[in-house]
């Protein structure tokens, strides 16, 4: 059975893409679809098609990211890689901060990898099929080209090879990074109330906020945090407005 463990990596990825991103769909788009009538941020509704072709090229993505996976873990770039089993190798407090150095580093590659790919010159090539999906949903997630999946699958290398993590510390981050992305792909708001009153709102991401990219094409490039898109005065405008628009409907006075 030791081939086996040559399939594992692509079974992975897989079942996380479609657990997290098929749980997501079956309770917004489906069973409690009405329940959440007034969080969802594009009134006009996908079609069976859209989710279809969505699927299939995350389908394609996930394949990529378990080719990579295999890549470091079963040749002899492993060796080079920073990942650690033992656990005395670092402090224990070390797990939950590289999880959240993991996540600031991967905002940061995924910026600036993804506002390069909205060059006029790269975008048809690369960003096209991801963006295809102008009224995103939770399949939306991991549908990109085959081209967009290798650049958005790199940063698995950029971490092993450049942070010690854990393993423990790698399947936590990789569950929140997905979940993240599905959130940011939803098409639905659901931040509680206080979450705009709180410093939260001012550094992390919301649905709103990438569903804006999704419909406008242009701004709110980040993944995760509002600091890059702040700090290089790519954010849209309409972002605050939007938000608090979508959160009176939820929660009216």
């Amino acid at each position: 059975m030791d081939y086996f463990k040559f399939i594992l990596p692509f079974l992975l990825n897989y079942a996380r893409y479609v657990l997290i991103a098929g749980i997501a769909f079956v309770i917004f788009y489906t069973l409690f679809r009405s329940t959440f009538r007034k969080s969802k941020i594009q009134k006009k509704e996908a079609s069976r098609s859209e989710f279809r072709r969505e699927m299939l090229f995350s389908l394609q993505t996930a394949f990529i990211m378990g080719g990579i996976t295999l890549l470091i873990v079963y040749s002899p770039l492993k060796a080079y890689s920073q990942v650690y089993s033992n656990w005395d190798a670092y402090p224990t407090w070390w797990i939950p901060v590289s999880i959240i150095v993991a996540l600031i580093l991967h905002d940061s590659y995924f910026y600036w990898m993804h506002r390069l790919a909205h060059h006029p010159k790269l975008f048809r090539r690369i960003h096209l099929t991801h963006h295809k999906s102008t009224n995103p949903s939770p399949w939306t997630s991991y549908s990109f080209g085959l081209a967009e999946g290798v650049l958005e699958s790199l940063i698995a290398p950029i971490l092993l090879f450049t942070l010690p993590m854990h393993p423990m510390a790698i399947f936590v981050f990789t569950l929140l990074s997905l979940s993240i992305n599905v959130y940011g792909h939803l098409g639905f708001e659901i931040a509680p109330k206080w979450f705009r009153s709180s410093f939260l709102f001012e550094l992390l991401n919301t649905s709103v906020h990438h569903n804006l990219h999704h419909e406008r094409f242009k701004g709110n490039y980040g993944l995760y945090f509002r600091f890059w898109d702040r700090l290089m005065g790519t954010e849209n405008p309409m972002y605050v407005e939007k938000y608090d628009a979508i959160q009176q409907q939820r929660f009216p006075k």
